[in-house]
């Protein structure tokens, strides 16, 4: 059960947040482990629980790095959770730690117990957790992690960069348009209607729009978010549609070559980690499938891990799929051949790294000129409607 707590520490300093405990008793015990004192907690319904808020990534990557520091300098795993539970601000992923904390208290292992919150460590950070204990190579697998955490984070940062722009440009212009549809267009119409001339067709669509977006404007800005909940929900419960949707993301022209190169890089980057950590390639392709993020990705790492199961070799499976580009088959052919097929997919990964920085600058300058064209064109195509009957009218005076 899910408690609302409100407690405070031993400075004397007031805390809140939500903890799981069994009852009100469980939850006095589990913050005396913390060092809190209750004050009052209260259980929570449980739809409450279905607005999950996702761990910050800084905030894992501060795990791993404050967890393998502590681990190479010999500090058992307790007092380092310990540590961490205490200097974190975050007040969700603190009573994680100190979940954590006691399941492994209780006889858990570390990886175990991340197991048991799957909204916080995905199953591929867990079995990487758990092929560095088995191994006795905990360090460099937090260490490893950490550095992959840091790499998706810039990849993420690459990949806002690529669509802030067009969105606050694209936000701009509509916001000019409603402007200029709502109170610039009605007050030129009276004026050009008056004049008694006849409308061209252009003139008369500019109007009618105008009239449209003046009498149910309410529409225009209801009917966008219904439209993206409605899709959200028919993506949810539709894995065809899914998967044709994502086929689509892929076939976009700029962004879709962008994307599935973002795709390849964070599954090589995976997949060689996995590798690297002592666990079978088979087993490494089914963690990797939930890590791609696309349904035409993960169909395709299916059939690749299906082809590997019936005896074929790795590159041949991969090539066979036909959706990886020759880079990855080739690499993957030299690193199979010569035992470093982990070294081999991070030279995928930091090439694919490389190539989507380039690919987003140059998306970059291309989008801006197409903005720009695309916002004069409807900004003409105003100004030449409104205009256009007027400059007619002139004319006909000075003949």
């Amino acid at each position: 059960m899910l408690f609302d707590y409100k407690a405070v520490s031993r400075e004397g300093r007031m805390v809140s947040g939500r903890l799981d405990a069994i009852n009100a008793v469980d939850l006095e015990t589990r913050l005396k482990k913390m060092e809190l004192d209750l004050i009052s907690g209260k259980p929570l319904a449980y739809r409450r629980r279905l607005f999950v808020h996702k761990t910050p990534r800084r905030e894992l990557i501060n795990f791993c790095l404050h967890l393998d520091q502590l681990t190479r300098s010999g500090v058992a795993i307790l007092d380092g959770l310990a540590d961490l539970r205490d200097s974190i601000d975050n007040p969700r992923f603190r009573e994680v730690i100190a979940s954590m904390i006691e399941r492994i208290e209780g006889g858990q292992t570390l990886s175990q117990a991340l197991a048991c919150h799957p909204d916080v460590f995905n199953a591929v950070f867990v079995n990487l957790i758990g092929a560095g204990e088995s191994s006795g190579q905990l360090p460099e697998v937090l260490h490893s992690l950490s550095e992959s955490l840091k790499w998706e984070d810039e990849l993420a940062s690459q990949t806002q960069k690529l669509l802030m722009y067009p969105a606050v440009v694209g936000g701009i212009v509509l916001s000019a348009t409603f402007f200029l549809m709502a109170y610039m267009v009605p007050q030129l119409k009276m004026f050009v209607k008056n004049m008694g001339q006849a409308l061209p067709l252009h003139t008369q669509l500019l109007f009618f729009i105008s009239d449209l977006l003046r009498g149910y404007w309410y529409v225009f800005l209801i009917l966008p978010v219904i439209a993206v909940i409605a899709l959200r929900l028919l993506l949810r419960s539709n894995p065809l549609a899914r998967r044709r949707f994502d086929a689509m993301k892929l076939g976009v022209p700029v962004v879709g070559p962008i994307l599935k190169k973002i795709i390849l890089s964070r599954f090589a980057n995976t997949f060689a980690m996995l590798y690297a950590a002592g666990i079978p390639v088979i087993e490494a392709i089914r963690k990797t499938q939930d890590v791609v993020g696309n349904q035409v990705v993960h169909q395709a790492l299916l059939r690749v891990e299906q082809a590997i199961r019936d005896g074929q070799n790795i590159a041949g499976a991969f090539h066979d799929v036909g959706l990886f580009p020759p880079l990855v088959v080739r690499m993957l052919r030299v690193g199979e051949t010569t035992g470093g097929l982990d070294k081999a997919l991070l030279n995928v990964s930091y090439f694919y790294n490389r190539d989507i920085k380039e690919s987003v600058a140059k998306a970059q300058a291309l989008i801006e000129p197409m903005l720009t064209v695309c916002m004069g064109a409807l900004l003409g195509w105003i100004m030449l409607s409104v205009i256009g009957p007027i400059y007619d009218v002139v004319s006909t005076l000075k003949v």
